[in-house]
Protein backbone atom coordinates (compact mmCIF):
# COMPACT_ATOMS: atom_id res chain seq x y z
CA UNK A 1 0.00 0.00 0.00
CA UNK A 2 1.27 3.61 -1.19
CA UNK A 3 1.30 6.74 0.18
CA UNK A 4 -2.36 8.52 0.29
CA UNK A 5 -3.16 11.52 -1.54
CA UNK A 6 -2.33 14.78 0.27
CA UNK A 7 -5.78 15.40 0.46
CA UNK A 8 -5.84 12.92 3.67
CA UNK A 9 -3.14 14.77 5.97
CA UNK A 10 -1.36 13.01 9.14
CA UNK A 11 -2.74 12.95 12.14
CA UNK A 12 0.68 13.86 13.49
CA UNK A 13 4.07 15.61 12.51
CA UNK A 14 6.99 14.78 14.25
CA UNK A 15 10.08 16.25 13.99
CA UNK A 16 13.62 16.02 14.72
CA UNK A 17 14.97 18.57 17.10
CA UNK A 18 19.08 19.45 16.29
CA UNK A 19 19.20 20.36 12.34
CA UNK A 20 15.70 20.33 11.85
CA UNK A 21 13.83 22.41 13.89
CA UNK A 22 16.38 24.26 15.21
CA UNK A 23 20.09 24.74 14.19
CA UNK A 24 22.47 22.44 15.68
CA UNK A 25 24.97 23.20 18.27
CA UNK A 26 26.30 20.19 19.39
CA UNK A 27 25.70 19.17 22.97
CA UNK A 28 24.02 22.74 23.47
CA UNK A 29 22.89 23.11 27.49
CA UNK A 30 22.38 26.79 26.83
CA UNK A 31 18.84 28.22 25.81
CA UNK A 32 20.50 31.63 24.62
CA UNK A 33 22.01 29.45 21.70
CA UNK A 34 18.60 28.17 20.40
CA UNK A 35 18.16 29.41 16.66
CA UNK A 36 14.94 28.07 15.05
CA UNK A 37 15.12 27.01 11.58
CA UNK A 38 13.88 30.06 8.46
CA UNK A 39 10.59 28.93 8.49
CA UNK A 40 9.82 26.37 11.25
CA UNK A 41 7.35 29.18 13.03
CA UNK A 42 5.44 29.28 10.48
CA UNK A 43 5.21 25.46 9.86
CA UNK A 44 4.25 24.65 13.18
CA UNK A 45 1.85 27.32 13.04
CA UNK A 46 -0.05 26.00 9.97
CA UNK A 47 0.18 22.31 11.10
CA UNK A 48 -1.62 23.58 14.53
CA UNK A 49 -4.00 25.82 12.54
CA UNK A 50 -5.12 22.60 10.75
CA UNK A 51 -5.80 20.25 14.26
CA UNK A 52 -2.56 18.41 13.28
CA UNK A 53 -0.59 17.30 16.22
CA UNK A 54 2.84 18.05 16.63
CA UNK A 55 5.82 16.33 18.28
CA UNK A 56 9.40 16.54 18.97
CA UNK A 57 11.98 13.32 18.51
CA UNK A 58 15.24 13.94 19.67
CA UNK A 59 18.57 11.62 20.67
CA UNK A 60 20.42 13.38 22.92
CA UNK A 61 23.16 11.57 23.92
CA UNK A 62 25.09 14.28 25.45
CA UNK A 63 23.71 13.22 28.98
CA UNK A 64 24.82 9.26 28.74
CA UNK A 65 28.43 11.23 27.91
CA UNK A 66 28.18 13.98 30.87
CA UNK A 67 28.20 16.57 28.42
CA UNK A 68 24.58 17.92 28.98
CA UNK A 69 22.43 17.74 32.38
CA UNK A 70 18.53 16.80 31.50
CA UNK A 71 17.67 19.60 33.23
CA UNK A 72 20.02 21.59 30.84
CA UNK A 73 18.41 19.57 27.71
CA UNK A 74 14.62 20.52 29.22
CA UNK A 75 15.79 24.29 29.65
CA UNK A 76 16.82 24.32 25.81
CA UNK A 77 13.84 23.06 25.01
CA UNK A 78 11.49 24.98 27.28
CA UNK A 79 13.29 28.08 25.10
CA UNK A 80 11.91 26.09 21.63
CA UNK A 81 8.60 25.94 22.99
CA UNK A 82 8.51 29.55 24.02
CA UNK A 83 9.93 30.30 20.29
CA UNK A 84 8.45 28.06 18.51
CA UNK A 85 4.94 27.23 20.35
CA UNK A 86 4.27 24.05 22.64
CA UNK A 87 4.47 20.98 20.98
CA UNK A 88 1.82 18.07 21.42
CA UNK A 89 4.53 15.40 22.56
CA UNK A 90 8.08 15.43 22.69
CA UNK A 91 10.41 12.25 22.70
CA UNK A 92 14.29 12.37 24.28
CA UNK A 93 16.59 9.57 24.34
CA UNK A 94 18.92 10.33 26.86
CA UNK A 95 21.42 7.00 25.82
CA UNK A 96 24.77 6.38 24.26
CA UNK A 97 24.94 4.38 21.52
CA UNK A 98 27.03 1.47 23.66
CA UNK A 99 23.45 1.33 25.67
CA UNK A 100 22.20 -0.42 23.60
CA UNK A 101 18.57 1.33 24.00
CA UNK A 102 15.39 0.85 22.01
CA UNK A 103 14.53 4.42 21.92
CA UNK A 104 18.33 5.72 20.40
CA UNK A 105 17.43 6.56 16.98
CA UNK A 106 17.67 4.42 14.27
CA UNK A 107 15.52 2.39 16.57
CA UNK A 108 11.70 3.38 16.45
CA UNK A 109 10.91 3.72 20.11
CA UNK A 110 10.57 6.78 20.53
CA UNK A 111 8.72 7.21 16.79
CA UNK A 112 6.34 4.41 18.14
CA UNK A 113 6.12 5.84 22.04
CA UNK A 114 5.24 9.06 20.25
CA UNK A 115 2.56 7.56 18.90
CA UNK A 116 1.11 5.41 21.56
CA UNK A 117 0.92 8.72 23.55
CA UNK A 118 -1.00 11.08 20.92
CA UNK A 119 -3.28 7.80 20.67
CA UNK A 120 -3.02 7.05 16.69
CA UNK A 121 -1.50 4.75 14.11
CA UNK A 122 2.30 4.93 12.98
CA UNK A 123 0.84 5.43 9.52
CA UNK A 124 -1.11 8.25 10.18
CA UNK A 125 2.28 9.95 11.44
CA UNK A 126 5.04 11.72 9.47
CA UNK A 127 8.44 11.86 10.36
CA UNK A 128 10.66 14.93 8.98
CA UNK A 129 14.40 14.73 9.72
CA UNK A 130 18.12 16.11 8.52
CA UNK A 131 20.30 12.90 8.62
CA UNK A 132 20.16 9.13 7.41
CA UNK A 133 19.29 7.80 11.00
CA UNK A 134 15.67 10.14 11.16
CA UNK A 135 14.48 8.24 8.17
CA UNK A 136 15.68 4.65 9.23
CA UNK A 137 13.92 4.79 12.40
CA UNK A 138 10.63 6.42 10.37
CA UNK A 139 11.00 3.36 8.33
CA UNK A 140 11.56 0.94 11.24
CA UNK A 141 8.69 2.78 12.86
CA UNK A 142 6.36 2.16 9.88
CA UNK A 143 5.72 5.69 9.05
CA UNK A 144 6.45 8.64 6.24
CA UNK A 145 9.86 9.93 6.50
CA UNK A 146 10.80 13.41 5.12
CA UNK A 147 14.75 14.58 4.62
CA UNK A 148 15.17 18.10 4.97
CA UNK A 149 18.61 18.17 4.19
CA UNK A 150 20.69 20.63 5.67
CA UNK A 151 24.80 21.52 4.77
CA UNK A 152 25.95 18.95 7.22
CA UNK A 153 23.69 16.18 5.63
CA UNK A 154 25.54 13.49 3.88
CA UNK A 155 25.15 13.24 -0.08
CA UNK A 156 24.59 9.14 0.46
CA UNK A 157 21.82 9.85 2.86
CA UNK A 158 19.96 12.44 0.94
CA UNK A 159 20.41 9.72 -2.16
CA UNK A 160 18.67 7.30 0.15
CA UNK A 161 16.05 9.00 1.41
CA UNK A 162 12.64 8.14 0.65
CA UNK A 163 11.51 11.61 -0.15
CA UNK A 164 13.44 15.09 0.19
CA UNK A 165 11.86 18.73 0.97
CA UNK A 166 14.01 22.10 0.16
CA UNK A 167 13.50 22.99 3.76
CA UNK A 168 10.56 22.54 6.44
CA UNK A 169 7.70 24.77 4.48
CA UNK A 170 8.38 22.30 1.49
CA UNK A 171 8.27 19.51 3.45
CA UNK A 172 5.08 20.60 4.79
CA UNK A 173 3.40 21.51 1.26
CA UNK A 174 4.27 17.77 0.55
CA UNK A 175 1.51 16.57 3.06
CA UNK A 176 -1.20 19.02 3.13
CA UNK A 177 -0.83 19.84 -0.84
CA UNK A 178 -0.29 23.60 -2.04
CA UNK A 179 -1.89 26.30 -1.17
CA UNK A 180 -5.54 27.10 -2.43
CA UNK A 181 -5.74 29.64 -4.94
CA UNK A 182 -5.97 33.14 -3.56
CA UNK A 183 -4.76 32.13 -0.13
CA UNK A 184 -2.30 34.43 1.71
CA UNK A 185 1.26 32.77 0.89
Amino acid sequence: MGMGPSSNPPKAVLFDRDGTLIHDVPYNGDPRLVAPMPTARKVLAELRRRGIATGVVTNQSGIARGLLTRSQVDSVNLRIEALLGPFDVWEICPHGTEDGCGCRKPAPGMILSACRRLGIATAEAVYIGDIGSDMEAAEAAGLRGILVPNPLTRHQEVQDAPEVAADLSAAVALLLGPAPVGSRR
